[in-house]
């Protein structure tokens, strides 16, 4: 099983990015996926997850309106597109992905650093 996260970097304040997650080694159609981040030196926040048909999704109230999370099930990838980007959204973001709707992940990525400069 693999989780591949990319599309971090470096981007002012205001700026986008879109990270994507490539599955492999599993039913990437019948998991929830999730991106979940974590900040320099805090605990790890939830960030949005989508079901596994694409048709719902749920963002965390700090990301609401500027991210959207987004799967495409024939190319086993999550994606997740960060607008109006800020410095407060600097961390490492993993995706990661679950059977159920609840408990704990099944698999998670290696994490990708996306940072917004003061």
């Amino acid at each position: 099983v693999q989780l591949v996260e990319s599309g971090g970097g470096l981007v002012q304040p205001g700026g986008s990015l879109r990270l994507s997650c490539a599955a492999s080694g599993f039913t990437f159609s019948n998991y929830v996926m999730s991106w979940v981040r974590q900040a320099p030196g805090k605990g790890f926040e939830w960030v949005s997850s989508i079901s596994s048909g694409g048709g719902g999704t749920d963002y965390a109230d700090s990301v609401k309106g500027r991210f959207t999370i987004s799967r495409d099930n024939a190319k086993n990838t999550l994606y997740l597109q960060m607008n109006n980007l800020k410095l407060e959204d600097t961390a490492v973001y993993y995706c990661a992905a679950r059977i159920r709707t609840w408990g704990p992940y099944d698999y998670w990525g290696q994490g990708t650093q996306v940072t917004v400069p003061s």
